[in-house]
């Protein structure tokens, strides 16, 4: 049995007086890919941002790794080694492709290994190799998608937030990104994934929970939600 990574329990958030995530609860094992579905506005990216701190929940726990992490600061959560990268990409655009990927190692001073982590970025994402040296606000979608998850990357995630990576990419390039999150995956790296296109994320996860105005409606095993009529009419487009 795989342990349990990450376990959220009874989460509420809130947006002021807007009640955001409802109660939520949901848990993801080690070493497995989940995926959150849901329309826009269902508190997907609210969870995500709670989860890596930067949000503050008004109740609930979130245990990961066994240690309850609710009130713990993003910078601390980032040092346990859960990473978050944040829908729309959020790269230092001024900053050259080398100076972000450095920067996703601002906690560590292993420098010989952040090198060997720095080959290891390029190899999954050889374009960024290409253009080290570039202003990273001049990057297309795609490269800067895989700057983002980079640069993540350098701060070896044990779990790994990903919040609409395929947002505003042209289908050959989603596939790309889905294929690099598989080998991610394979690589020992356990990952939440929030993402619109809901047939890859289906077709990439093992287990998925879908998010109707802040609260989960379904979950269950990923390829069993593909085929049920009520994903298919509301999300998949048959």
């Amino acid at each position: 049995m795989a342990e349990t990574l990450l376990s959220v329990e009874g989460l509420n958030v809130y947006y002021g007086a807007i009640h955001a995530v409802k109660g939520i609860s949901l848990r993801v094992e080690e070493k497995e890919i989940v995926t959150l579905i849901g329309a826009n506005g269902a508190g997907k990216s609210t969870l995500l941002r709670t989860l890596s701190g930067l949000l503050r929940a008004r109740s609930g726990n979130i245990l990961y790794n066994g240690h309850q992490i609710s009130a713990m600061p993003a910078h601390q959560i980032v040092a346990q080694r859960l990473l978050h990268v944040p829908e729309g990409r959020k790269i230092f655009a001024n900053l050259t492709v080398l100076e972000n990927l450095e920067l996703g190692a601002y906690l560590r001073h292993d420098r010989a290994e952040i090198q060997k982590d720095l080959e290891h970025v390029y190899g999954l994402f050889p374009r960024l190799k290409e253009r080290l040296s570039q202003n990273s606000g001049t990057l297309s979608g795609g490269e800067q998608q895989m700057l983002a998850m980079g640069r993540a990357l350098m701060g070896r995630p044990h779990l790994l937030l990903l919040d609409e990576p395929s947002m505003g990419l042209a289908p050959l390039l989603v596939r790309e990104i889905f294929n690099i999150i598989r080998k991610i995956n394979e690589e020992g790296v356990t990952i939440l994934l929030v993402e619109q296109n809901a047939l890859m994320a289906l077709q990439t996860a093992s287990r998925a929970y879908v998010l109707e105005t802040g609260a989960i409606t379904m979950e269950g095993p990923a390829a069993e939600l593909a085929h049920d009529e009520r994903i298919k009419k509301a999300y998949l487009g048959v």
